[in-house]
């Protein structure tokens, strides 16, 4: 049977993306803002990831429930510009994802988003088959999704598939909810809010070990432009994105966990993988659009020299 390396699970949205040259902390209720730029793309977490992995050369597929409207035409006509095959089997009576993101010029935003199809995948939309895969990449999903979710985890590892998890804050904070699929987590990934939601500890390495705690293997803890920390076979890896000029920050925590997964898969060295995220995210935040010029395994490479990233390790013991 076709096993495929990695099936990624979560959410497909429309990203209505403006952009103002104001501050948003000056805009006030009842103006009217003129908006410079406006842009539809497709995003959310199972589409930004599969597309991101297909482009690094990562044979994927995607499961993200949609709605019978418009916007799901939307999706479904970018995943095909990717050759990107959708397995959910049926579509929502509610309303494909919705998102508006209000950003200026990289330095604050806001995004409005309206959680409908995806919470609403069920057992029923998919074939246990279809989790004969490699790796299972678990994005945010909510409710009944949820609930979904951890009945997915429990075939996966059946069928011997490792598991990546990149949680939401929303799902950080369910600390009880998300804990089974926690202890199954092969990588989880997070920003550094997320992870003090998920285990308050002063000091970094504290807070790494303590979720390593629950079950993850490897831990990884992104901080927007500052410091990536990761603890990963014993050891605590730390590394400082370069400096670049950020249009829009959305997308870019997806863009980074493919990058990291799709170096692990090819083989590369635990540090080379973390670069390789990194690299991956830069480019996405210098223009607008979560898969906006998403970067093939050979252009990685590339910055990964240009930027000469460097990764520090150091033993526990």
């Amino acid at each position: 049977m076709f096993r495929s390396t990695v099936v990624c699970v979560g959410s497909a949205t429309v990203d209505n993306i403006l952009q103002t040259h104001l501050p948003l902390s000056e805009i006030k209720i009842g103006d009217k803002a003129l908006v410079d730029k406006m842009e539809v793309h497709s995003g959310g977490g199972a589409t930004n990831a599969g597309v991101a992995l297909k482009l690094l050369g990562v044979r994927v597929k995607i499961i993200a429930k949609l709605g019978q409207d418009h916007a799901a035409d939307i999706v479904l006509k970018e995943l095909k510009h990717y050759h990107l095959q959708n397995l959910c089997l049926h579509r929502s009576r509610k309303n494909t994802d919705y998102a508006v993101l209000v950003s200026s010029k990289g330095k604050d935003r806001i995004i409005y988003v309206h959680k409908g199809a995806s919470n609403d995948l069920s057992p029923d939309d998919y074939h246990k088959k279809d989790l004969n895969t490699n790796w299972l990449y678990l994005a945010s999903l909510l409710g009944k999704s949820f609930s979904t979710v951890k009945g997915m985890v429990k075939e996966a590892k059946k069928r011997k598939a490792r598991i990546l998890f990149n949680p939401s804050l929303y799902l950080a904070q369910q600390k009880k909810m998300i804990a089974p699929v926690l202890k199954d987590t092969d990588i989880l990934v997070l920003n550094k809010e997320e992870a003090e939601n998920l285990y308050h500890k002063t000091t970094m390495t504290k807070l790494l070990l303590g979720i390593h705690g629950k079950g993850p293997k490897t831990v990884v803890i992104t901080d927007g432009a500052k410091k990536i920390h990761a603890l990963h076979e014993e050891n605590i890896y730390t590394l400082t994105p370069p400096k670049v000029k950020v249009m829009a920050t959305a997308g870019a925590g997806d863009a980074f966990t493919s990058g990291l997964l799709a170096g692990i898969i090819k083989g590369k060295p635990f540090p080379v993988a973390l670069q390789l995220g990194v690299v991956n995210s830069l480019s996405v935040i210098q223009r607008l659009g979560t898969k906006n010029k998403l970067l093939t395994l050979e252009e990685a490479e590339l910055k990964i020299k240009k930027y000469q990233i460097k990764v520090t390790k150091n033993a526990l013991r």
